[in-house]
């Protein structure tokens, strides 16, 4: 079908388009003289969360609210249960860095925030739960703290997990790619919510079922790449820590930023995918910080992969 070769087409724009994007601004930023560590914290971080944030950004803008809340929510819950199932069956992954242990307590409390915003039915009265503008400003003000945090740790020396090369170009070359690069991300960006909505319609699936799989899958394979590379090289900390980031990304800038656009009302049903999202991050809290080796050993893993294997076969024969 068309649709599909859209949908395709619009996850390989928006990967390359995030690529190109991070080198060409890291190659500017560096001609600058900004820090590597800053320019990985910033420029890098919110490059590798811009498929992500144009895929919400069109759902905010055209109203469908099912895939910019079902993108992030499903994004995250691939994340811990898929990513980390699939890493840790590579190689255990054992936390060492100071700045992961601190992440991974903030990705659940994050997960809890999320919940209750999207049901502070008294304190929005407005009658119907949603993520409202005000809860917005509230994500992306968790946001900011949560940024300025680990520059600070960043510029004490803490380790935060980046290790980057950046490559050198010339100034005009930079500015073109930059160009470039937000060109294929709008027009990937565009194509994949156009065509999630179309495939909906066709099959009679719902959005949020689409978001929560196709476009949440398609749109964390950079994440899936990294993190399974790391595992294999023994790099517990980028494993776990590229997850982690990407979670509390997720949430507290890409939904931010969504429901600042437009609020995004909560069908009763996503309760159970929030629910889910906060299981994923607590299970990761529980196994990393009760474990005598603080790590996630491969039967861990093999259980996280088989609870997201579970929960995608409950969203598709209707279970939830």
């Amino acid at each position: 079908m068309l649709f599909i070769l859209f949908l395709i087409a619009g996850f390989v724009s928006l990967i390359f388009g995030a690529n190109i994007l991070v080198e060409s601004a890291s190659a500017l930023a560096k001609r600058f003289n900004i820090p590597n560590i800053v320019i990985g914290l910033t420029i890098v971080a919110f490059g590798t969360s811009s498929p992500e944030l144009l895929i919400n950004v069109f759902a905010a803008v055209e109203g469908n609210s099912q895939i910019a809340m079902g993108n992030v929510i499903g994004s995250n819950i691939f994340n811990v249960f898929g990513i980390l199932g699939i890493s840790a069956l590579i190689y255990p992954l054992a936390v060492k860095s100071n700045t992961t242990w601190i992440e991974i307590p903030l990705s659940f409390l994050a997960a809890l925030i999320v919940l209750v915003l999207a049901n502070d039915l008294i304190i929005d009265k407005l009658g119907i739960s949603s993520i409202t503008r005000i809860d917005g400003i509230i994500l992306l003000f968790f946001f900011v703290i949560f940024l300025v945090y680990t520059i600070l740790l960043a510029k004490k020396g803490e380790d935060t997990g980046e290790t980057m090369q950046i490559k050198k170009m010339p100034l005009w070359k930079s500015i073109l790619l930059i160009i470039a690069g937000l060109a294929l991300l709008v027009i990937g960006g565009r194509s994949i919510v156009y065509s999630a909505v179309e495939i909906a319609r066709h099959f009679q699936i719902s959005e949020r079922i689409i978001a929560l799989t196709i476009i949440s899958i398609g749109t964390s394979l950079p994440e899936l790449a990294t993190s399974a590379v790391a595992a294999y090289k023994k790099n517990s900390d980028i494993a776990i820590g590229n997850i982690v980031g990407s979670n509390i990304f997720n949430v507290f800038l890409i939904l931010g930023i969504s429901s600042v656009i437009n609020p995004v009302p909560l069908m009763p049903e996503a309760n159970f995918d929030l629910l889910v999202h906060i299981a994923s991050a607590f299970l990761l809290f529980l196994i990393i910080f009760t474990g005598k080796k603080h790590q996630m050993d491969r039967w861990e893993g093999g259980v996280f992969l088989s609870l997201y294997i579970a929960y995608v076969v409950a969203l598709i024969v209707g279970v939830f």
